[in-house]
């Protein structure tokens, strides 16, 4: 038995009707410390949210392990055989195994945009030990993202898991201690309850293990505010070092470099008073890089859209989010600056002091009391309502990915960008 400190890389094991790779990632790691081996970090790792393949939240796995690669493996990939949804065309698990970390480029790509398998193969040939995947392989992709990820920000989640034949059954939490636990340990965690919706939004709607997932900044407060909710027993917990609620996913966009597929963070002006079309939704154009981009807040984002209403023509803002089919599906904004915006009314008659009507195309304005006549209008300024600053989407309606307001103030001067590379 070889014994050296490894990485292992295991995605795409889930199924839209059950199972969950973290949850197995979980097991792995109490077989392996029952073996004797040291599983040194355990992260949990989201991938690009626009990719079409994936199941539901495309996350991968990397566990840090000291002890025998080879040993690891096997397990590993009995443990797929075994648990693995392999007869769902949509399951395609990948197992890697590396002692050398892959170029973190390309977890930075699967990150913002797409990579190919044979990618993904090419570089297990130079850095891998052993690696194996399934039917059409694609899990193999996201194994070796999550080997070769590098978090320049993190946050954590503890996540609790049922027994996979309960997938059928509700879930028995208490929503009472959801909201105390959120009360103990806000602002270090979030997500834990809409209050918009007034439900929580920590425990999943699909028939997977997880019975509900805390997220936060660090161990202790996740910790302090999973011991305060009442819930059904748990099998396993496990805390996770994971990307989430960082932006990894977005990039700086340009009108002329925007591709289908990814996020990203662009600037410019609002062209367009806001218009809210049938189904809720609410739509703007903007301007930037002398091109039109289409931008969308969805019904689900609920009082989000009140703000993207409230936006004028000449506004100049940030806006965030996936662009899919022509359009930037919003999940953050920031107002850097409100244009003053002016109403053209028909002038004050200077005689009696009331307002005048309009005469008619070219004859000017005309007052109807004492017959008053202008040809000048008057210029009014509308009042608003401040609106500087970043706004987000509502727990409900947020990606994996998407860093909460909760973590701190961004920079409302414009100067807000991730740090990714596409």
């Amino acid at each position: 038995m070889r014994e050296s400190v490894f990485l292992l890389g295991l995605d795409d094991t889930d199924a839209p009707d059950g199972m969950c790779t973290t949850w197995l990632g979980a097991k792995l790691i109490r077989v392996f410390t029952d073996l004797g081996m040291n599983v040194i970090e355990a992260k949990l790792i989201r991938l690009n949210p626009t990719i079409k393949y994936k199941t539901r939240g495309n996350a991968a796995i990397a566990l840090k392990i000291k002890g025998d690669p080879s040993l690891a493996f096997k397990i590993t990939c009995d443990y797929v055989s075994r648990y693995a949804r392999l007869s769902c065309d949509k399951t395609n698990p990948g197992v890697v195994v590396t002692e050398k970390i892959p170029p973190v480029s390309f977890y930075r790509k699967a990150v913002t945009g797409y990579c190919r398998i044979e990618k993904a193969e090419l570089i297990l040939r130079h850095y891998a030990l052993f690696w194996k995947g399934y039917k059409l392989k694609r899990g193999l992709v996201g194994a070796t993202a999550a080997v070769s990820s590098h978090f320049s920000d993190y946050t954590w989640e503890c996540l609790t898991y049922r027994s996979p034949d309960l997938k059928s059954t509700l879930r028995e939490v208490e929503p009472v201690s959801l909201l105390l636990s959120e009360e103990l340990t806000t602002p270090h965690t979030w997500d834990t309850w809409d209050h918009e919706l007034n439900k929580p939004v920590c425990i999943p709607h699909t028939p997977d293990p997880v019975i509900f997932g805390i997220r936060g900044d660090s161990p202790f407060y996740i910790m302090r505010a999973v011991s305060a909710i009442d819930s059904e027993r748990y099998d396993l917990a496990q805390l996770w070092l994971t990307n989430q609620g960082t932006d990894a996913h977005i990039l700086e966009g340009k009108y002329s470099d925007l591709t289908e597929g990814r996020s990203y963070l662009v600037r410019g002006r609002v062209s367009d008073t806001p218009v809210t079309q049938e189904g809720g939704h609410v739509s703007f154009h903007l301007s930037l890089d002398g091109g039109m981009l289409f931008c969308m807040a969805f019904e689900p984002t609920k009082g989000f859209r009140d703000i993207i209403r409230m936006l004028c023509s000449g506004d100049e803002i940030l806006a965030m989010g996936s662009y899919q089919k022509n359009t930037i599906n919003l999940e953050k904004i920031c107002v850097i600056h409100q244009n003053i915006s002016q109403l053209v009314k028909p002038p004050i008659c200077h005689k009696c002091g009331k307002r005048m009507t309009s005469a008619g195309t070219g004859k000017g304005y005309k007052c109807r009391i004492c017959g008053g006549r202008s040809m000048e209008s008057e210029l009014v300024t509308k009042e608003r309502l401040p609106l500087s600053g970043w706004y987000e989407v509502p727990p409900g309606s947020r990606r994996h990915l998407s860093r909460p307001l909760i973590r701190g103030p961004l920079p409302s001067d414009g100067s807000y960008l991730p740090i990714n590379e596409g």
